[in-house]
């Protein structure tokens, strides 16, 4: 990496509260730094430093792209170790030093002379791995923050750490400017000891990210699919011709919508020429369809339902239950009896999940349960559990998500970081009767209007992930701004290139329909930047329309193989010169079919 003076660097470990130096301050020019102690201020925190010498080295680190099977098993006895090299920095206690030797950071407050920083370049992506465990206690979020020139700090990363075994912390950062950059570990545990080991920290340039995200798309989203062709005496006929169709993707890019769409016949066809899947904003949320007890309108619900229905649009519900004190309907909060509050919310599960069982792909079943808890604090802690478990025996067939915000877009979230938003549906799971939910999990993905941390985003969908269990993207926006467009894009890019997520749904839509932040036309229905974007990101995840020309030559097999989007075609077989030889059938590619599918076609002629 370029601009490492004289190849040294500081790594700054936070593991407590306490006595500490200000994180928040910028800290003192390096010219400063040679030869002084760093003051120690009392704001909360305390940092332990460590002179460590930055190498490129052969040895440790793990590929943010790779499918580490230590997300699933959380915990091992020894660190694996990885031959990934190439744009890799590697923390090491000494020159000579190459060995599996921990670093232990304890609260003991002894703080050594800062002598350099790494210096990142903007523009790049720089992806952080390190194995941590604890000394003592249990389950103690440990998470790795960047602090810039100019004291911001910048939540690269978390996972929850054990003693006794190694879990692996996955992050980064994506500079907003060129400079140097110390990098601390965190805990919110104030006595916390935590041990590290193979630390580093890969840089990307923008191009050799997205080359990796390219390579992984063909990996997780497509098939190599060779079609034989025969008589029945297994000849095989030449000169045959296979047509393709793609009628449905297996992975959905969709849009939300609202009642506006019912107003304008403009903002229809413009949705219905583009998308497959939405939900709405408001319209199945239970002040709209309750406004006054016991008095339940579905009106617009129902009529937007029966739009999408129409124009062969699945729907995902959202939401039965809001666990935010303030998108209650205006009666819910005058309920003083507990009982009367249970009985009027079974009453709400009961109405609307029945009401639309089998018309919707997924529900959220208590809408962002990890930021709020209404229903726990007025009717007990397994409030969410307890309608969860209601709502999968009226509908067990539908999909129901823990559906967040700040869990991938923003990195200085503590309330639903990645690892608590797991917790939270393993929570669920866990609860007498709910082993069997058809669980997944919704991250809203509400980002700000600046470059989105990749490395961040990435480490927060493996986190997600681990679970095994789908992950949705469900309500992207992002408020205007100069490269809105840009960074639209790149999250677009980032999601659909991890295998944990399964669908998107951006909350957008002409200007007609009032969605100001991601507005993707004008008001005669023109594209804006945004929108040129998305039209492209939907051509370019539908599988074109293609013909395979069985030629019977030596290099027939490599000629008659394609590879196509995972999904469901119609395939039509006909001969240019032999006209009764035709037939046609429909055909899903699957991941589940392995990364090559053989599609046999016997002709009977």
């Amino acid at each position: 990496m370029k601009n490492i003076n004289n190849g040294f660097f500081l790594l700054w470990c936070l593991v407590s509260t306490g006595m500490s130096i200000d994180p928040f301050s910028p800290p003192y020019p390096l010219s400063q730094n040679r030869g002084r102690k760093m003051k120690m201020i009392n704001n909360g925190f305390f940092f332990l430093c460590i002179l460590l010498l930055c190498l490129v080295h052969s040895g440790i680190a793990f590929d943010p792209f790779s499918q580490s099977d230590s997300l699933k098993t959380e915990c091992v006895m020894k660190p694996p170790r990885s031959s990934e090299t190439r744009g890799l920095l590697r923390f090491s206690r000494s020159v000579e030093d190459d060995s599996d030797e921990e670093w232990k950071i304890d609260g003991n407050r002894n703080i050594r002379e800062m002598v350099h920083r790494i210096h990142l370049l903007q523009g790049n992506i720089y992806s952080f791995t390190a194995w941590v465990k604890l000394r003592e206690g249990n389950d103690k979020k440990v998470e790795v923050v960047f602090r810039t020139e100019n004291g911001r700090l910048v939540h690269g990363g978390e996972v929850r750490a054990k003693q006794g075994c190694w879990t692996l912390l996955k992050g980064g950062i994506v500079p907003d400017v060129s400079g140097p950059v110390d990098i601390f570990f965190e805990s919110d545990d104030k006595e916390a000891k935590i041990s590290a080991s193979d630390v580093s920290l890969k840089q990307f340039t923008k191009e050799e990210w997205k080359l990796k995200q390219d390579q992984l798309i063909q990996k997780i989203r497509k098939n190599k699919v060779r079609f034989e062709v025969t008589y029945q005496n297994k000849t095989a006929v030449k000169g045959a011709v296979i047509s393709l169709e793609q009628t449905k993707p297996s992975f959905l890019l969709g849009c939300g919508m609202n009642f506006r769409i019912l107003e304008s016949e403009g903002y229809r066809k413009w949705f219905a020429s583009r998308f497959k899947i939405t939900s709405f904003t408001n319209e199945m949320k239970w002040y709209t369809t309750e406004k006054v007890r016991g008095q339940e309108n579905y009106t617009l619900a129902d009529s937007m339902l029966k739009f999408a229905e129409e124009n062969g649009i699945l729907v995902r519900g959202h939401t039965v239950l809001w666990d935010n004190p303030k998108m209650q309907p205006s009666w819910v909060p005058k309920i003083e009896d507990p009982n009367d509050l249970m009985n009027v919310t079974l009453n709400r599960i009961n109405s609307v999940m029945k009401r639309y069982k089998g018309k919707l792909t997924g529900w959220d079943v208590v809408n962002e349960n990890v930021h709020w808890d209404y229903f726990e604090r007025r009717l007990g802690a397994n409030a969410s559990s307890s309608f969860y478990k209601l709502a999968f025996k009226l509908d067990p067939d539908v999909r129901l998500f823990v559906n967040e915000y700040n869990t991938i877009e923003n990195h200085k979230e503590v309330t639903a970081a990645p690892i608590r938003v797991k917790e939270k549906m393993e929570e669920i799971l866990a609860y007498t009767g709910n082993i069997n939910i058809k669980g997944a999990i919704g991250a809203q993905g509400h980002f700000g209007p600046t470059q989105p941390n990749l490395a961040y985003m990435r480490s927060a969908l493996d986190t997600l992930g681990s679970l095994g269990l789908p992950v949705w993207l469900t309500e992207l926006d992002m408020p205007k701004c100069p490269d809105q467009e840009k960074y639209i894009e790149e999250i677009l890019r980032e999601a659909y290139s991890h295998p944990a997520v399964k669908g998107i749904i951006i909350f957008a839509g002409p200007e007609v329909s009032g969605f100001d932040k991601l507005t993707l036309a004008d008001k005669d229905f023109k594209n804006t930047k945004t929108g040129d974007v998305i039209d492209k990101l939907l051509k370019e995840w539908q599988q074109k329309s293609s013909e395979i020309f069985m030629t019977g030559t030596e290099n027939a097999e490599e000629e008659e193989e394609v590879s196509l989007l995972h999904g469901h075609y119609n395939v039509n077989v006909r001969h240019p010169w032999l006209k009764n030889l035709s037939t046609s059938f429909t055909l899903e590619v699957t991941k589940e079919m392995g990364q090559r599918q053989v599609v046999k076609v016997v002709i009977n002629a």
